[in-house]
């Protein structure tokens, strides 16, 4: 089992970082709210059942609560409704997934995978 090490999302510049860097691997955006038990859950999923390399997909981590204006930017940038929780995809620039609430986890980021060419 891999160990999920999420790097910290915090600015606008860092969604653009995103965007190139998924043309090299994808990208794994995890909007979370720490005060919804619900985001704790799928939080605590992902992290508990991780089984990628950071090689396979960099995972980054939104805290909602402190940077709401940087998840309204993700919402307008991949043209995806917002959630919380809710995960988002992002390969070659674009999201190609997104899963919110409990419907976030490995097993259906894995089956999305084969969409970017990995795994």
């Amino acid at each position: 089992m891999q160990k999920l090490l999420w790097k910290p999302l915090s600015t606008e510049q860092q969604v653009n970082s995103i965007i190139e860097r998924s043309h090299e691997v994808p990208c794994l955006i995890f909007k979370h709210s720490t005060r919804c038990e619900i985001s704790s859950i799928a939080k605590y999923r992902l992290e508990d059942d991780w089984a990628f390399t950071d090689q396979q997909i960099e995972a980054y981590y939104l805290d909602l609560i402190n940077f709401r204006s940087i998840s309204q930017h993700i919402t307008e940038t991949f043209e995806v409704h917002h959630e919380s929780p809710q995960v988002l995809l992002i390969s070659q620039g674009a999201c190609i997934y997104d899963a919110s609430h409990l419907d976030i986890t490995v097993p259906e980021l894995a089956e999305a995978l084969p969409l970017v060419g990995t795994n």
